[in-house]
């Protein structure tokens, strides 16, 4: 491949027609669309002297590199095209109820290396945020990590986010955390821009770009871990709805009746009765009553019953615990089934902790949604297990930080400057 300047500064886009001639050929490469002048020629609906005016920019700038000639379709063979991967960095930290998991992406969003501990997000926003600090600098100082400018920085968290700010709202398993100003914290730390969104809209993110939901336009991922939620893709696009709250789905109400009160203070909800919380509160009972002698085992050893006990008692053939997820899976499945009949998608995709346990959830959900959605609705659907690992939230966070940089709002103000980074307000602006 062709040697191309890394983050060099080029002249400010000097029209509006420009920039979204720029913002749509780079959105062509870097989805993978288009790897030639004559396609991006054919998919962009720009000529072919613009085509190449605004190439020979993203050249010049260092985003994009020209590879060796591609195949030819009649004529001269054309050059490849595709994003210069090593110009830049991007910081990344899916946080969960109980595990951080940090990683560092180059700006295809193609992981470069990746750290997992356990956390407890209730401990707080300070020595939470201290730790995610810590993870990154030890990131960036590995051998493995090219020395390159961070671009900037994407946090996941287990709880709703007003995307706007990047600030959690009256996150129901995090206390300490509603309001705290995390983009502004580590934009300070780190000189660059930040942005936050719920782990679960992550999670769809990353199969979107990167994992099973590429070639879908309408999809729900369904995380079932310590807490339940739901990521919309709609027209191959992530739907956050109006404040960032779309596809709560934890806290929907499904039975009263059953008197158990959520974490979000309501009664019923899908999250106490069929979580990972759940499942260990209600192991635990069995175990106690002497229903289960594998899961009695666990607490004679001295520790608490663990989602993961259930999962794994449920594979030893333990009949309560394959009765719990069983359990666990149709309540999920009923509620996932409303969102099917309601938004018709192609695909459903089932991750987190427990979702990946084991078979039971996925044939007790697959068996509730297609027992309880219309024949129209699910015609084409597909339910599958995500298999983007370690976690889909990474590549995730990373695509998140790279939609927002390249974005019509914010690609012509940093362009000048030869990337983003020290310039932490671009996550200020609104984007369209």
């Amino acid at each position: 491949m062709t040697s191309q300047p890394v983050g060099v500064p080029t002249r400010a886009p000097s029209s509006t027609d420009q920039l979204d001639g720029l913002v749509t050929v780079l959105d062509l490469v870097r989805c993978g669309r288009a790897r030639s002048r004559p396609e991006l020629a054919r998919l962009s609906g720009l000529g072919r002297g613009a085509v190449t005016q605004r190439v020979a920019q993203l050249l010049d700038s260092g985003l994009l590199i020209e590879s060796e000639l591609g195949r030819s379709t009649g004529g001269r063979p054309p050059r490849e095209l595709a994003v210069r991967a090593e110009a830049g960095l991007v910081l990344v930290a899916p946080l969960g109820a109980t595990h951080v998991a940090a990683g560092v992406t180059d700006l295809t969003g193609r992981l470069i290396d990746s750290v997992q501990e356990p956390i407890d997000i209730a401990a707080g926003p300070g020595p939470t945020l201290d730790r995610v600090e810590q993870l990154f600098d030890e990131l960036l100082a590995r051998d493995t990590v090219p020395r390159a400018p961070v671009y900037g920085i994407g946090v996941g968290l287990p709880g709703p986010v007003e995307f706007a700010t990047g600030a959690p709202v009256n996150p129901p398993i995090m206390p300490g955390w509603d309001g705290y100003q995390v983009r502004t914290r580590l934009a300070e730390r780190f000189d660059v821009p930040v942005w936050v969104d719920n782990d679960v809209n992550l999670m769809a993110l990353g199969e979107l770009r990167m994992g099973a939901a590429q070639d879908e336009q309408d999809v729900v991922y369904v995380k079932i871990g310590t807490g339940i939620g739901a990521g919309l893709i709609s027209d191959g696009r992530l739907h956050r709805g109006a404040n960032g709250a779309a596809g709560d789905i934890g806290h929907a109400t499904v039975d009263v009746s059953s008197g158990v009160v959520c974490r979000c203070g309501n009664i019923g909800c899908l999250e106490a009765l069929a979580g990972g919380a759940a499942l260990s509160r209600d192991a635990t009972v069995a175990a106690t009553e002497g229903r289960s002698a594998y899961l009695a085992r666990v607490l004679d050893e001295g520790r608490p019953i663990t989602a993961s006990d259930v999962a794994a008692a449920a594979q030893h053939g333990d009949a309560v615990s394959v009765e719990l997820l069983a359990r666990s899976g149709q309540l999920v499945g009923d509620t996932v089934a409303t969102l099917v009949n309601f938004f018709n998608p192609s695909l459903v995709l089932l991750g987190g902790g427990v979702a990946l346990a084991g078979d039971v959830i996925l044939a007790a959900v697959r068996e509730a949604v297609y027992r309880r959605s219309l024949p129209l609705a699910t015609r084409e659907l597909r339910i599958a297990r995500s298999t983007l690992t370690p976690d889909p939230a990474l590549p995730g966070a990373a695509h998140m930080v790279l939609d927002e940089l390249f974005s019509r709002q914010r690609l012509g103000r940093w362009l000048p400057a030869g990337s983003p980074s020290g310039l932490p307000q671009l996550a200020d602006e609104p984007a369209a």
